[in-house]
């Protein structure tokens, strides 16, 4: 496993581009086992999620050619109906090639999904909407196997507005002729972009945006050119990094569209922020001052989930006491000992909210990394921090950042990486 070696106390100055949206790229590239026509994917993130998923798919047969650094031509056919248990234990969204190896070849054997352990994440709604079009499912101790001889339009409700859920019920309609409904859908942005690609498959696909999705598909999609949108986490943890460090950043390729809630509570914990235009944001030093004084995450267009640990970082330095709550998964909070040994003042009320009193001076430690939320949320509370961190199980982060301690140290961070 590999190390970061992190200085602290060095702002973050400079310019800096978001990189492409992880949970957009990941639905995207599974879509293109619907075709076997040439599909262009431009702007994809460098992160080993990414390279796990295309790794699955390489190993289900389809050609993978890498252009550029961020860019992809996929094409070809797929030649299994199983996916490999040590590649699919890697990553939580190898669960969306059921539904597209379910629509190319009529089933599919699936070990249970990998991924960050955040907290209970079932495959139950994934499961319903697979029967929904007609797939007979069984489970044994070794995963989920799922036929389905011919598909038939669904009307869908699920019960909880899974993005993952949402995205395998999008990929199945596609390819299903006739019209599909999906109600109480998720709505974030990587979920239109999902929906703008199976559009130019050849899909019309309408409510992109609103929890009502109506999709009519297919029996055949096309290839596609599509370039990833920007990460919105990415934009909002690199805003929150500036202003722990007191650093002034410009930030490029920040949607602002995709960052209205992020933008808000970050004016509320008194960050100097301000857009120069729709994709361009500033960050300026500024006496953070928590005026908020609760931060709870909800359903797209709240406040995201992936985001909160930063957050609570980010509350360590701001006068004032913050409640942070997030209700969606039981252990997002339980990485607060470890901001706690470093100085922090954090009450652990239940594992959903936990109280924190600021400002208040971080010091160097020894950390490892439980997720990838989390890892990014202790590297921004080291690069805070008096004195020398040190944190383990890097390869954490690096499945949802891209070259993260290339692109800090250009701005002034002194990090090591040690394997």
């Amino acid at each position: 496993m590999a190390k970061l070696i992190i200085e602290g106390n060095h702002p973050l100055n400079g310019e800096i581009t978001v990189a492409g949206n992880k949970n957009a790229a990941l639905p995207i590239i599974a879509a293109t086992v619907l075709t076997e026509e040439a599909c262009i994917l431009e702007n994809v993130p460098q992160i080993l999620d990414v390279r796990s998923m295309i790794n699955l798919l390489q190993d289900l047969g389809k050609t993978v050619e890498r252009i550029s650094s961020r860019s992809f031509k996929i094409s070809g056919q797929v030649n299994k109906t199983h996916l490999n248990g040590n590649l699919a234990g890697n990553l939580r969204a190898s669960i969306l090639y059921l539904s597209v190896l379910l629509a190319d070849k009529g089933e599919v054997r699936l070990p249970p999904p990998g991924g960050c352990v955040i907290g209970r994440r079932n495959v139950d709604s994934h499961f319903e909407v697979l029967q929904a079009f007609g797939a007979e499912i069984t489970t044994d101790e070794e995963g989920y196997s799922a036929v389905l001889s011919k598909p038939k339009p669904a009307n869908i409700f699920l019960k909880e507005a899974s993005v993952t859920a949402t995205e395998n019920a999008m990929l199945l309609a596609a390819s299903t002729p006739g019209l599909t409904i999906i109600n109480n859908a998720a709505c974030e942005p990587h979920i239109v972009d999902l929906g703008l690609v199976l559009n130019k498959m050849g899909a019309d696909i309408d409510g992109l945006g609103s929890n009502l999705i109506r999709v009519r598909g297919l029996d055949k999609l096309k290839g596609f050119r599509h370039a990833i949108i920007a990460d919105h986490i990415e934009a909002g943890t690199l805003a929150i990094a500036a202003a722990c460090t007191q650093g002034r950043l410009t930030i490029k390729n920040a949607d602002r569209n995709h960052l209205i809630i992020i933008e808000h509570y970050l004016k509320q914990m008194n960050i100097n922020l301000e857009f120069s235009d729709e994709k361009t944001m500033h960050i300026k030093p500024s006496r953070l001052v928590s005026k908020t004084k609760k931060i709870q995450v909800g359903l797209w267009p709240g406040f995201p989930t992936d985001l909160m640990s930063p957050m609570i970082v980010l509350a360590t330095q701001a006068q004032g006491i913050t409640l942070c709550h997030d209700w969606m998964y039981e252990s997002r909070m339980f990485f607060v000992d470890k901001l706690i040994v470093m100085g922090a003042e954090i009450t652990q009320c239940d594992p959903h909210r936990v109280l924190v009193s600021g400002p208040t001076m971080l010091r160097g430690q020894e950390l490892s990394s439980p997720d990838i939320r989390a890892g990014i949320a202790l590297v921004i509370a080291a690069l805070t921090a008096t004195g020398q961190s040190i944190i383990d199980r890097v390869e954490i982060i690096d499945r949802g950042y891209e070259n993260i301690v290339e692109r800090l140290n250009s701005l002034g961070a002194r990090i090591t990486r040690k394997n």
